[in-house]
């Protein structure tokens, strides 16, 4: 086996895709969002000859005093074998290796599988969770009527009213910014969602739109809901949402989401992933998707692959101390 820095999108991606659990977040075109956002991007491809076997996307992440990790987010993709377990191993031996030679004390990653007994040698942790360790996921290859006939009654009023109210679905772009960004902001003082800055959403919105797709609910001229989604492989997910304070009574985002649903299953995706779902942490977001029903899976969850054993150590106490606060 060997390891290279793939450069070429298209190898990537269609490996990415070709896999039942590829997602967007390990795409060629989230990593070049990410490289505008975070910094320096790895794309890592371990080969068996021409043969992809796995694919790892790492976004470089700084820390205090020179430091810095891998983030691998919904990674890495391994390609389905027998030799699984011999895959992992290679390629985490040899990101501790890219690792050391960057300053990087840990890497952090999200396996959409369990992970095989590996090696003691490789020190894996297992951490607090980055994305949502539980999603929901809507099959499009049903037709409109068997979506609407499994949706929670209350959730096929609320699109019905939204319709009947006069609420119209518009398409977005990078010029409807600030209008998004009310939104956003409206919607974090109201539920207390982690909201990142200005800049993340502004260069999220110049991805290639055969990629990302911004929509809005407008009623009466005024934009009262935003959704962003993600067309990727055979999965258009909902990956950001935001609502008005005002108007909340003509349930502008069950339109919204019914029109995302449809949309996908006309332009020929298989899935429809909500992206997240957390009971505790989001009971009335976790309840406004339900309703539209779908299969709950969960994921094993969030892992450090460490690197340094002393400055994850202090890494973990900072952490710890600035999380009571």
């Amino acid at each position: 086996m060997d390891i290279v820095n793939i450069e070429n999108k298209d190898e990537l991606n269609n490996f990415i895709a070709s896999q039942s659990d590829g997602q967007f977040l390990q795409s060629w075109q989230w990593g070049k969002f990410q490289e505008k956002v975070a910094g320096k991007i790895f794309r890592l491809a371990v080969f068996d000859g021409d043969e992809i076997l796995a694919i790892a996307t790492l976004i470089k992440k700084t820390l205090p005093m020179g430091k810095s990790y891998f983030f691998c987010p919904r990674g890495p993709i391994i390609k389905h074998t027998d030799n699984d377990v011999e895959t992992i191993k290679f390629l985490f031996v040899e990101i501790n290796k890219i690792a050391k030679s960057e300053g990087a004390i840990f890497m952090r990653f999200e396996p959409l599988q369990e992970l095989p007994s590996l090696d003691s040698s490789l020190f894996i942790k297992r951490t607090i969770d980055v994305e949502p360790k539980k999603s929901l996921i809507l099959d499009l290859t049903q037709t409109e009527d068997e979506l609407l006939k499994q949706m929670h009654p209350k959730t096929r009023y609320n699109i019905r009213l939204a319709t009947k109210k006069g609420v119209k679905i518009i398409k977005g772009d990078v010029k409807d910014f600030d209008d998004l960004w009310q939104l956003l902001c409206e919607t974090n003082n109201r539920d207390n969602f982690r909201l990142h800055g200005k800049k993340y959403y502004q260069e999220m919105l110049q991805l290639d739109d055969n990629f990302l797709k911004l929509v809005f609910a407008e009623y009466r001229g005024k934009k009262i809901a935003a959704n962003i989604i993600t067309n990727f492989g055979d999965t258009a997910t909902y990956v950001h949402g935001a609502s008005a304070n005002e108007s909340r009574n003509l349930m502008a985002p069950h339109l919204l989401q019914w029109h995302n649903i449809t949309t996908a299953k006309e332009l020929g995706f298989k899935k429809y992933d909500f992206f997240g779902i957390d009971e505790k942490k989001w009971p009335g977001v976790t309840r406004f998707k339900k309703g539209f029903s779908g299969q709950e899976i969960e994921y094993p969850g969030t892992f450090d692959l460490v690197i340094d054993t002393n400055w994850h150590n202090i890494y973990k106490m900072i952490r710890k101390v600035r999380r009571t606060f």
